[in-house]
């Protein structure tokens, strides 16, 4: 098969997944929820049509580097239907792919601003936006196998981005990490078939807002994943 069909057979299997994603209504509380906020809207947008939905991930179908988060921001992807697209982790994450070459622009405001990224794909350990921005055990495992179909889907990933603790955890458990070294910004882990998990703190307010994380410490770990995925 050439590399076109290829790609093109994965984006083809990558939409049907966003699809399935979108429409999935599988956690009561995070339905409701999501849902809520989008009935109700914060001030600033009111005058948005909330998408109010799981949100899929996004990217580079033939993309060598995953990046993988929590969960959608209420006011952020569950707002603009494109995860970390729309509220200041969204903003600090994109700028990173740009200033790394893996965005063809820094800003991620709504799904028809223009943004593509090429060699990346990012998405979320939980598709949904939960309260206080914490899913349950239950609705994590609920969501697992979604993650695990964007995994099998996107062969050409050479190295696996975790953005904070949640996902490390998350994707530690997915790969069958034994042993599992501890969470740490730039901490490298060395899987069996030859890719990497590489650490990062998540682009969260709470860590952006107290300088534990600074955009020079990012693009240094974007930089690591660069080298580590062989672009």
């Amino acid at each position: 098969m050439s590399n076109l069909n290829r790609k093109s057979l994965t984006l083809s299997n990558l939409s049907n997944l966003a699809q399935q994603v979108a429409a999935c209504r599988q956690c009561p509380r995070l339905v409701a929820w999501r849902e809520t906020v989008a009935e109700e809207k914060r001030a600033a947008y009111q005058d948005w049509s909330y998408w109010g939905r799981p949100v899929p991930g996004f990217g580079d179908p033939q993309a060598k580097l995953l990046v993988v988060g929590l969960a959608p921001a209420a006011h952020g992807a569950n707002r603009t239907g494109r995860v970390f697209t729309g509220d200041r982790s969204g903003d600090w994450l994109y700028r990173a792919l740009y200033r790394a070459g893996f965005a063809n622009q820094p800003q991620a405001t709504h799904v028809d601003d223009g943004l593509q990224l090429h060699g990346a794909y990012v998405t979320a350990c939980v598709k949904c936006a939960p309260p206080a921005n914490k899913p349950t055990t239950a609705e994590r495992d609920t969501c697992l196998p979604y993650l695990a179909q964007e995994l099998a889907l996107l062969t050409q990933v050479r190295v696996v981005m975790v953005l904070g603790s949640f996902a490390y955890q998350v994707m530690a458990r997915q790969l069958s990490l034994k042993p599992r070294p501890a969470f740490g910004h730039g901490v490298e882990v060395a899987l069996p078939d030859d890719r990497v998990l590489l650490c990062a703190y998540h682009p969260s307010q709470q860590n952006t807002f107290t300088g534990r994380l600074t955009e020079p410490m990012l693009d240094a770990v974007f930089s690591r994943a660069r080298t580590l995925a062989g672009i």
